[in-house]
């Protein structure tokens, strides 16, 4: 594939952490941890990375053994059965998620657990005696109703403290946990809960967003008639105003069902108990229904959020996103490290662009987590957070959801803060975690995430299935990890497991991305493998050319296709999003083209630049990509993408009358 992108030597390097940073960090107590008890040299996280991936076993007992993970059993061996997909770790361990994650609260119960925002409503804060009270009095009252290990419940809510208590209370007896949030539509939710077919459902009758109250009453209902295995729905109360009592089947009030106090008990389960199910993004088909396992979740959450993230006790973790994209279920994960979360639910443009920064400042967030179209919005914004607050506490923003371009980068240190750990991570729903991520240990460049996360065999390979370094290639992973899927539900010869990863490489998980892995192992995304343009004989990965065009001051957001009219020439159109007075004039064109060809490729000069209003995305902000390129390629509008799946479904209108434009001509 070619690539245009800085050589290793050109990034620039924005930040590297101090001698006194490294030695504070989690990352550096385990590797002294590590050489003192196992003999593992201390040396620089690139060795101690080679060491976690040629050793398994050893590492992954090490993970265990050093967070003091609690359950029962013969924790040896670590890896049972090796094989990709239907590798077994730790086959005689039974443990639970959430006593493992009330076990590292800290030795103050009245701390935070929980600090939760929600618009319209005061400020909130949960402390961990109020969580695990919360938690013990809801699993009682499950059990009460028949619920085990096991059955399914759903969620249909906002990213709110109660939404943490049901799963917790799940996990606590052995039920499998879902969620979806409630500005998906019924279609998009059903696609999802009728395949699991949950006994239990717990929803809101309503939520704020944008300063406006969003009903949800009747989207419940139908979800109550198309669902009948649903026993009961419990009713989550939603916005501060008044509203109608939901006419539900079923319905327990919230206040009714943690009535009754009752003591903390902990299911202990196999390690590879189902924790929760978790879905693809579904623009068009059956979302696949990812299980993930207690033990695969707890190791791998405390790997990644105390020494990839370097969460400590004490720190306050914000991870922009609702409860229907995975970075919900990595904010929860932080608890297992004794931080407290901080839940945002609603715009963070509400009730100005300046919002959501004030609030980190004021809730003395230490790490703040977001899409990278955020703050690639706030960039275009003209934003200067560190104008309007001083964000004292803030050490480390993370950035994930897409590549986050190099003029990003520059932002933030320019804008938001000079001292500070900016590191861009791409992992996923699938696993639940980050494959190339971050480390407290090592400096940040422009354009590059800095390393793979340990325990992670993560490779870039060619065509043949060779490995390559400082080129293009597939994103793979070649041994097995503890949060990959268990399964897919209803997928019983995990036939459509295996068509997802590991028919391109047998053996070997093929993500789906494009990726450079450096000299000096940082890597670079170039987005998803799937939608590569190939055009006369050189493909290039879509991010290459966001690069590149959404730095132009004129452009907010852009999206290309390539499309191969069968009998026609291709026919590759740019269409690009301004910002507020600017006009794509001859002029403007004229640069966009000269910017890609000097800066990407000649060969992928778009042959029309277009204007348009929105890009579609997904509800996890992914440019949808795929499904833009079949309808321009005369697929039916309801094929390719459900809008319920969608942020701005009214963004396909242009894109479906460009279409017709194009077949007609």
């Amino acid at each position: 594939m070619h690539t245009s992108t800085p050589s290793e030597a050109q990034a620039p390097l924005l930040w590297s952490p101090s001698a006194e940073q490294i030695r504070a960090s989690r990352l550096h107590d385990y590797q002294q941890w590590l050489a003192d008890r196992h003999g593992v040299p201390a040396g620089g996280y690139e060795a101690l990375w080679q060491w976690s991936v040629e050793e398994l076993d050893a590492f992954w007992q090490s993970v265990r053994e050093y967070f003091g993970v609690v359950g029962h059993g013969d924790p040896q061996p670590a890896l049972g059965r090796r094989e990709m997909p239907g590798a077994q770790w730790f086959p005689g361990m039974r443990l639970n998620y959430a006593e493992n994650l009330f076990r590292r609260a800290p030795m103050d119960p009245a701390s935070p657990a929980i600090i939760a925002r929600k618009e319209g409503a005061p400020l909130r804060t949960v402390s961990w005696a109020g969580l695990e009270r919360d938690v013990a009095a809801l699993a009682g009252q499950m059990r009460a109703w028949g619920i085990g290990p096991g059955d399914r419940v759903a969620g249909y809510l906002p990213n709110w403290p109660e939404t943490v208590v049901a799963f917790l209370a799940c996990a606590s007896i052995g039920a499998i946990w879902s969620s979806c949030a409630p500005d998906m539509g019924p279609g998009v939710v059903l696609d999802r809960l009728r395949q699991i077919e949950p006994c239990l459902l717990l929803a809101t009758d309503s939520y704020r967003y944008n300063g406006k109250r969003h009903d949800r009453i009747a989207q419940v209902r139908e979800l109550l008639a198309e669902l009948p295995s649903v026993k009961r729905v419990v009713h989550v109360p939603g916005a501060a105003d008044e509203a109608p009592v939901p006419d539900w089947r079923d319905r327990v009030d919230w206040a009714e069902a943690l009535r009754n106090d009752a003591p903390p008990h902990y299911e202990r389960l196999p390690f590879d108990h189902p924790l929760w199910i978790v879905y693809s993004s579904g623009t068009t088909g059956l979302p696949k229904a990812m299980v993930h396992g207690h033990g695969g979740i707890v190791l791998t959450h405390l790997k990644t959020m105390a020494l990839q993230h370097d969460l400590r006790e004490g720190d306050r973790l914000l991870f922009l996103g609702s409860t229907g994209w995975i970075v919900w279920n990595l904010q929860v994960g932080a608890l297992l490290t004794g931080a407290s979360i901080v839940m945002f639910d609603g715009n963070p443009s509400w009730p100005d662009a300046e919002a959501l920064w004030r609030f980190i400042d004021e809730q003395g967030v230490t790490l703040f987590g977001c899409g990278a179209a955020y703050l690639v919005n706030c960039m275009k914004e003209g934003l200067r957070p560190r104008d309007i607050a001083k964000l004292d506490r803030l050490r480390a923003i993370n950035a994930t959801g897409s590549p986050l371009p190099v003029d990003a980068y520059l932002w933030v240190y320019e804008a938001v803060k000079p001292d500070l750990w900016l590191a861009s991570i791409s992992g996923g729903t699938d696993i639940a975690s980050g494959f190339v991520a971050c480390a407290p240990s090592l400096p940040v460049h422009a354009g590059e995430i800095q390393c793979p996360e340990l325990g992670v065999a993560a490779y870039a390979f060619d065509d043949a299935g060779r490995p390559v370094v400082d080129e293009v290639g597939e994103l793979v992973i070649t041994k097995p990890m503890p949060s990959m899927p268990l399964y897919f539900w209803n997928d019983p010869d995990d036939q459509r497991y295996r068509e997802s990863y590991f028919t391109t490489f047998p053996h070997v998980w093929r993500h789906g991305d494009w990726i450079r892995f450096t000299p000096r192992r940082s890597a670079v995304i170039y987005g998803r493998s799937d939608s590569t343009i190939n055009r006369f004989g050189i493909r290039m990965g879509t991010a290459e050319i966001y690069r590149v065009v959404e730095q132009l001051p004129e452009v907010r957001d852009s999206l290309v296709v390539d499309l191969e009219y069968l009998g026609r020439p291709s026919f590759m159109p740019l269409f690009v999003v301004l910002q507020p007075g600017a006009t794509l004039d001859a002029s403007l064109k004229e640069r966009i083209c000269a910017d890609i060809r000097a800066k990407a490729s000649a060969r992928h000069v778009p042959d029309d630049v277009v204007q348009v209003d929105e890009i579609p995305r997904t509800l996890s902000g992914k440019k949808m990509e795929v499904p833009v390129r079949r309808l321009l390629l005369g697929a039916p509008a309801d094929k390719v993408a459900s809008p319920d799946s969608m942020q701005n479904p009214r963004s396909l209108a242009f894109f479906i009358d460009y279409a017709r434009q194009r077949t007609a001509a």
